[in-house]
């Protein structure tokens, strides 16, 4: 009976993990490198020229998931094919295969660690650099080695869950509704993300402060003397009201301008630069920011 050595999983995971980008275009998209990473599996299963020629030229269609989680394709691929080598399946089969777990993998991997491991340990990262102002670069050095080790314990554990769970085992996961769970339980990590990063990093005020000279008590020499005292200021009302509501309200301007209304980052960033522009002459405005 043959079967892929620990070594040549190890070769293939690595193969996929490194270069799973290389050779992302149109027509294929990251067909290439997923044959590239069956390549050590096929070569070790097959002993006919022909039969591996036919193997990698099923697994250099088009192909395309996020890689980190989508990694559990190549090992449910590897183990298909350790089975079509041992005389069980079929060619059409794996193919099949793979086209089904392209939508699954790629919705939770881009919900799971794009839209929310990444911000999140972003996050955690820019608020040490921000906290220690005389050693910023540890925020960023703890990035450099988070993520690549995590995202490497990550995919190598689920290639291995691919390849000995095998297709069955993950429909039965997928069957059993612990999916929808964590895509609900991703989704609400995600958005709470997102909160505190717009409440963290997203600055907006709008510095309208209407104010009038007045008899101000000067503790230091125990009677009034001449000053000022703010009679209305905007930033304070609205964050009575709601705070944050300006940055809040700016992220989800520029959201439903990029998502919806298909407006480009450039374009965006000029409206930006547009809006604060004319915000800022306002403030020169007499009796606003000035004295009345």
């Amino acid at each position: 009976m043959k079967t892929v050595s620990k070594k040549t999983l190890r070769k293939s995971f690595l193969n996929w993990f490194f270069w799973n980008g290389c050779s992302q275009q149109a027509e294929t998209m990251l067909g290439m490198a997923f044959g590239q990473s069956m390549a050590p599996a096929i070569e070790e299963l097959y002993d006919a020229r022909e039969d591996r020629s036919a193997a990698l030229q099923r697994h250099i269609t088009l192909f395309n998931t996020e890689s980190q989680v989508g990694s559990i394709c190549n090992g449910i691929a590897i183990g298909m094919e350790e089975q079509l080598a041992n005389g069980n399946g079929s060619a059409e089969a794996i193919q099949e295969a793979k086209v089904a777990l392209i939508g699954p993998t790629s919705a939770i991997g881009d919900s799971l660690w794009v839209a929310t491991i990444i911000p999140l340990l972003l996050t955690i990262c820019l608020s040490i650099a921000n906290a220690l102002s005389g050693a910023a670069w540890v925020g960023a050095l703890i990035y450099m080695v988070v993520y690549p080790v995590g995202t490497y314990l990550l995919s190598w554990k689920l290639f291995n869950l691919g390849y000995k769970a095998g297709l069955e085992g993950v429909q039965r996961f997928m069957a059993s509704g612990q999916l929808d769970r964590i895509m609900q339980a991703v989704t609400i990590l995600g958005l709470i993300v997102v909160g505190a990063l717009t409440a963290s990093f997203v600055t907006c005020t709008l510095n309208i402060d209407i104010k009038t000279a007045a008899q101000v008590f000067d503790e230091a020499s125990g009677s009034y003397v001449d000053g000022v005292i703010s009679v209305f200021n905007l930033d304070n009302l609205l964050n009575s009201v709601f705070p944050r509501i300006l940055p809040l309200g700016l992220t989800l301007g520029v959201y439903n301008l990029y998502a919806k209304k298909n407006w480009t980052p450039l374009a965006i960033m000029g409206l930006i630069l547009a809006l604060a522009a004319a915000l800022t002459a306002i403030g020169y405005i007499p009796g606003i920011g000035a004295f009345v």
